[in-house]
This record gives structure tokens, sequence and C-alpha cells, in this order.
């Protein structure tokens, strides 16, 4: 998948360089960060609600090909924003890969988690 994303921020740049008329990307680029984390926000929402609408398809009457194309779409759509945010603040895809081959030669780093008040 990384050459995909690496060849997503290719274009991202290139959209950002020629402010193409009628690009959702460049519109949102000259919209700014705000409007970039605001629609990131929203695909975080509708992958979380398409994730859970496609783990229901065995208890409900849903279309389980439907639902998990509806959570593919929002999975590509919460990855093109998130790309979309990643070129505007000038972090690379290698820059994540890098994190990520990082963290996959760690092993016994699961961390403690604190026991939280389920009364607040």
């Amino acid at each position: 998948m990384g050459d995909i994303l690496k060849d997503l921020y290719e274009i991202v740049e290139k959209r950002k360089a020629e402010k193409e008329e009628g690009s959702y990307t460049a519109y949102l680029i000259d919209q700014g960060l705000d409007k970039i984390l605001k629609k990131l926000g929203e695909e975080t929402a509708e992958t979380i609600i398409a994730a859970k609408n496609f783990e229901a398809v065995s208890n409900e009457d849903l279309d389980p090909y439907a639902e998990k194309k509806a959570l593919e779409n929002e999975v590509g759509d919460l990855l093109y924003h998130l790309v979309v945010m990643l070129d505007i603040l000038d972090i690379s895809i290698d820059d994540i890969e890098d994190v990520l081959r990082e963290r996959m030669n760690k092993t016994r780093n699961l961390k403690e988690g604190r026991v939280a008040d389920k009364n607040t």
C-alpha cells in the first residue's frame, strides 16, 4: 500500500504546486489546515460508523457486500484526507514509513493502561 500512498502524495504535491482549477485537492489546500482537519474528523467519524455497520451485518438485515464497500470507500476517503494533511505539514510518506518500521522492530512494548474511573 506504500506505493499507492506515495503516488497519492505526489498527486497532492502537484495539485498544490499547479493550483489546478476545479481540483478538490487544490481547494482543500487553499482553504488551509483547519478545513483539512475538519474533513479528516468527518471522515474518521464516517469510517467508524461504516466499521460498526459492517460488524453488524451478521446481526441485522444489512447487505454484507454493500457494507464492506461502504467501509472500503470511507477508509479511502480517510487515507486521502490524511495524505493531504501530511503534505500541507511537509511530512512525507517516507517519514511515516520510518516510524512504522521502527515500531515493527520493537518487541514487548505493550503500554500499561491506567484504570479509568467509570463514574466520571
